[in-house]
């Protein structure tokens, strides 16, 4: 069992049966899904980024330094948070997996680029899949086109965080067949109706893949019990 708490955009938060707490692409400020700030979180366990650009690096420095998580991601992107948070980093390449008291993260492949804010760097984007010691596996697809990679996943994933947005990222078509391919059995779209260009209508995609999964349209603050 665990609870994933949708903060807006591709932000999660996991809280484990066993009460280890996880932060996915910390994007708060400037948010305009939620009224949650870094401030909020006092403790983590593990704060993950997919990829650098500011809408998924958001407050990880911020809220690294505030609660000491260590920070999880590639190894270029978790070497730069840690450095400016002075934390600990595991940094990782896609296909690494890592086993953690919570239970195991893998990187898998994300089609997308992966500016690290505007420091010139850059680090390649992942997504993750976290199986849970006694709890769900989860993949958080990060910002991804749709990929045949996905279809290695088929099998493997009992709830799927995905992008719908389109223009940045795989859109509702595309996302449903991920759906088909992964065949999870819940999935929670993300990464949508943030800003103009990526407006879509989540109930679309609802209808879309009714009938291989079931779909949570999830309000900012609201909890997917698994």
């Amino acid at each position: 069992m665990a609870r994933i708490v949708f903060h807006g955009h591709a932000c999660f938060e996991i809280v484990t049966n066993d009460a280890h707490r996880l932060l996915i692409d910390p994007f708060l400020s400037g948010n305009p899904q939620t009224d949650v700030g870094p401030e909020a979180f006092e403790r983590l366990d593990l704060l993950l980024v997919s990829h650098g650009h500011g809408d998924h690096l958001g407050d990880a420095v911020k809220i690294a330094r505030r609660t000491h998580a260590p920070v999880l991601s590639t190894y270029e992107l978790a070497a730069y948070v840690a450095k400016e948070a002075g934390v600990d980093a595991i940094g990782m390449n896609v296909g690494g997996q890592v086993r953690l008291p919570f239970g195991r993260v893998k990187l898998v492949p994300a089609i997308h680029t992966g500016s690290i804010g505007d420091t010139g760097r850059y680090a390649t984007p992942v997504g993750f899949w976290i199986a849970l010691e006694g709890g769900p596996r989860i993949y958080h697809a990060g910002d991804t086109a749709l990929t045949m990679d996905m279809q290695l996943l088929r099998g493997q994933v009992d709830v799927a965080l995905l992008p719908i947005g389109d223009y940045f990222t795989m859109g509702i078509e595309d996302a449903a067949r991920a759906v088909e391919w992964i065949e999870p059995m819940v999935v929670v779209p993300m990464h949508y109706n943030t800003m103009k260009v990526i407006e879509q209508d989540p109930e679309a995609f609802r209808r879309a893949v009714a009938d291989r999964a079931e779909v949570r349209v999830l309000r900012p603050g609201e909890v997917l019990e698994v």
